[in-house]
Order: C-alpha cells, then sequence, then structure tokens
C-alpha cells in the first residue's frame, strides 16, 4: 500500500473503527484518533501493536493540533488523513433547534476542516491524501425525512472538500460517498443511530421505504475496507475526487 501511514479520525466506534483496525490489518501503520479513549485503546489492541490511540475532539482547535502533531511523531510522518467523525439527529426540520444545528455543523463540516488544518503540513510533505465519509443522501438521492441535520451538513462537507482541493491541489482531497453498510462487529457497529426517537424513526421508516431511500441491501464492511485499502494504494488521489461505495442494488 502507497499510503502506509494513516490517521483516521472518529476510529472509536462504525465505520471509522472499521477501517483503521482494517488497515492496519492490510499493512498500514495507524493512528486512530476520536474522544472516547477507552474505546481507541480497545480499537488499537485489536489492530495490532504498533497502533496508536490518540485522543481527539474534532470541534476543539488545540485538540485537533496536538493530536495530529502526536501522531506524525509516532508514525514518521502522514500519508493519509481519513474523516469518518460524524454524526446526525434524527428531528422532524421545523423542531430542530439552534443548539442541535451548530452541534452537528461543529461535528461534521467545521470540525473535519479544522483537523484538516491542523494535518495540512504533513500531508503537503508527503504529497498526501485525504478522504471524508460523506453520504448518499446528500448527492446521490434525495433528503431524507427526518435526517436535515445530517444531510445539510455532509452537502457542507462535500464542498468543503472542493474548497480545500481547489486551494491544496497538490494534495488528493476525496470525497467517498458511503451507502448503507452492515457495520462492524460490537463496537464497530454503526452507532448513528443510538440517540434516535423510536418512536419518531417508526414513523419515518414507510416513508423511506417508499421513496427508494432505504432498501434491504447491505454493503459487507470488508467490502467497504477493502475498497478503501485500494483507493489509498493508488497513492494520491488528486485526480480522483470523487467515489462512490454503495451496496448492489435490487435488478
Amino acid at each position: 500500500m502507497t499510503a502506509r501511514r494513516v490517521v483516521v479520525v472518529g476510529a472509536s466506534t462504525g465505520l471509522g473503527r472499521s477501517l483503521g483496525i482494517g488497515l492496519a490489518g492490510r499493512g498500514a501503520r495507524v493512528a486512530l484518533l476520536a474522544r472516547n479513549a477507552e474505546l481507541l485503546g480497545e480499537a488499537a489492541e485489536e489492530a495490532g501493536s504498533g497502533t496508536l490511540a490518540i485522543t481527539c475532539d474534532v470541534t476543539d482547535a488545540d485538540s485537533c493540533r496536538n493530536a495530529i502533531d502526536t501522531a506524525a511523531a509516532g508514525l514518521g510522518g502522514i500519508d493519509a488523513l481519513i474523516v469518518a467523525a460524524g454524526m446526525g439527529t434524527l428531528g422532524r426540520i421545523e423542531e430542530i433547534s439552534q443548539e442541535t444545528w451548530m452541534k452537528v455543523l461543529a461535528t461534521n463540516v467545521v470540525g473535519a476542516s479544522s483537523i484538516t488544518a491542523a494535518a495540512l503540513a504533513h500531508l503537503r510533505t508527503s504529497t498526501g491524501t485525504a478522504i471524508y465519509l460523506s453520504s448518499v443522501s446528500a448527492s446521490l438521492t434525495s433528503p431524507w425525512p427526518g435526517l436535515a441535520t445530517y444531510t445539510v451538513s455532509k452537502a457542507a462537507l462535500d464542498k468543503l472538500v472542493e474548497a480545500w482541493r481547489a486551494e491544496h491541489p497538490e494534495i488528493g482531497f476525496t470525497r467517498l460517498i458511503v451507502g448503507e453498510c452492515a457495520g462492524g462487529e460490537g463496537a464497530a457497529g454503526s452507532r448513528f443511530t443510538a440517540s434516535w426517537d423510536a418512536e419518531l424513526a417508526g414513523e419515518l421508516f414507510p416513508t423511506w421505504m417508499e421513496r427508494g431511500l432505504l432498501t434491504d441491501k447491505l454493503m459487507d464492511i470488508d467490502h467497504f475496507v477493502e475498497a478503501v485499502h485500494g483507493l489509498l494504494s493508488c497513492g494520491s488521489s488528486a485526480t480522483i475526487p470523487t467515489v462512490a461505495i454503495t451496496p448492489r442494488r435490487p435488478i
């Protein structure tokens, strides 16, 4: 693999955790970043010897700088940054508070830019790659009712990636559009719906199905990790601005 020194942000649970562990198993030296130190430690142990576990809050610029500096020192540089940190809330759009909007945007958009700024010098040195996990709801489908904060923030993230690419074409900035994925086992499973109102989700579920936004097809997590590994194996992905990884739809 060309990108052998990889920083995964949002690596304590879900897709980020699966990517960190999976890439380590495929030969990368990996630094796992997230807020939960206990879960990070468990993930690093599962990933194997040499994997770094570094606490980081992407909504805090100082935390981003300190975490990236620690990762770069431990890895001997950074070839790739993968931003998997993200959150989404479930709620009818007219009922979403300003506080909730600000919290989601602070993590999904501003946080993504802050961690990128912190890693910029290292990525320029290595002519590296930066990959950002986006969503089909921001570009490939119509918005999902009830998921306005997530959809809008991911659409903003898409433009953020383009803005970084426009100002720093020497780095491979890639938007990775992710469809429904089965997730891994245990902590590697998705925590996306953990805080949802179950009653509201039950009300919205039929609408998602009727509009074709959700099917019974889920992408296998190993296939997802292998696809990202292949992307990193290409070296700087400056010529690959967008990649979509989605489950195969019914014929």
